[in-house]
């Protein structure tokens, strides 16, 4: 390791001590403040396709507080933080081609 990937090393440490309950306290009440949305929303009359983007989007924001907060990505190496993502968006690709069709159905047809 060079002096750079030491000094960086040092520095993630020294970011990961300075965790507080506080912060993770926090987090976990936007996250159940998102649930409680997503719940309100699906009891609600709205047209699929808008209730399905506002869920998709609360979605994506839960999993982002998840992973950079509980999973510590916050905290790594970018390196570390790419090959993740790049991971993620390789299975939101196969999600994508696996169920888009039943998805498509479902609109189409109409909720009953």
């Amino acid at each position: 390791m060079d002096a750079t990937q030491i000094a960086l090393a040092e520095r993630v440490a020294e970011e990961q001590r300075h965790h507080k309950k506080a912060q993770f306290f926090w987090v976990w009440a936007a996250l159940l403040v998102m649930t409680a949305i997503e719940v309100y929303l699906t009891y609600q009359n709205m047209a699929p396709t808008k209730m399905l983007t506002i869920l998709m989007g609360l979605s994506l924001i839960k999993a982002a507080l998840i992973i950079g907060f509980f999973m510590h990505l916050r905290y790594e190496i970018s390196r570390m933080k790419w090959i993740t993502m790049c991971s993620v968006v390789a299975c939101l690709i196969l999600m994508t081609i696996f169920f888009f069709p039943d998805a498509e159905r479902i609109i189409t047809l109409g909720v009953k």
